[in-house]
């Protein structure tokens, strides 16, 4: 009696699995590609799709430099804010300011230190220290009559070519100081509305009406503007 009742127990929860199997199966695919596509767009617009960050394209046509961000990049890496202003031609006009600063510092430092050593050749009395031939005329020699003289000229010319070394200098601070500005002020203006309702129109008009005046005046010519915004 108890192994007919089991046996029925058994065969009643079997026919009751195989129904609600039936039953799942029978829900159309389309409802659960509607939720997983429900799912997963509700993920991206977090950022976040099966534990991987979904990194958004960047829309260059509306993209905006940051002043700041700019302005840093340009005082660590001169240049580094024209690039990042996406204005890639004014690259070559800071690094030549730089290489022709670099340059001129380099020559008239060399040309100091020379006209120096034969300066100071010139002042002592070791006839053995003549550097200060090299920079001498064909034919032309260093007397007595002529000594306080050459003195002079060298004396000028040292202090020229050290004043030419340090303003090199201040010229290249100057170029990295630009390139800052440039770099700041180029992001800033980036914003600056440009568009077809802000423009200048200059274009010749006939100054004055003499029909309703005097008919007998000439009308005067000149340039009129306008100014839309």
């Amino acid at each position: 009696m108890l192994r007919k009742l089991r046996n029925n127990i058994l065969l009643a929860c079997c026919l009751w699995t195989a129904t609600a199997t039936a039953q799942i199966d029978s829900i159309p695919d389309r409802i659960f590609e509607s939720e997983e596509v429900f799912a997963a767009d509700s993920l991206i617009g977090e950022g976040v799709l099966k534990g991987v960050r979904v990194k958004k394209k960047r829309d260059w046509a509306s993209w905006r430099p940051e002043t700041k961000r700019a302005m840093w990049l340009s005082i660590v890496l001169p240049g580094a804010g024209q690039i990042y202003n996406r204005k890639y031609w004014k690259l070559p006009i800071i690094y030549g300011g730089f290489v022709g600063c670099a340059y001129a510092m380099r020559w008239n430092n060399q040309m100091y230190h020379d006209y120096s050593q034969a300066y100071m050749d010139l002042m002592d009395d070791d006839p053995k220290t003549e550097s200060y031939n090299q920079f001498m005329h064909l034919g032309a020699k260093i007397t007595d009559a002529n000594i306080t003289r050459y003195q002079e000229l060298f004396r000028k010319r040292k202090d020229r070519y050290r004043r030419w070394r340090d303003l090199s200098f201040f010229v290249m601070v100057g170029v990295y100081a630009l390139s800052v500005v440039d770099a700041y002020v180029d992001a800033s203006l980036s914003e600056f509305d440009i568009s077809d309702d802000l423009s200048l129109e200059v274009s010749p008009a006939v100054m004055g009406n003499p029909a309703a005046t005097n008919p007998y005046k000439p009308a005067g010519i000149g340039l009129q503007c306008s100014l839309t915004f």
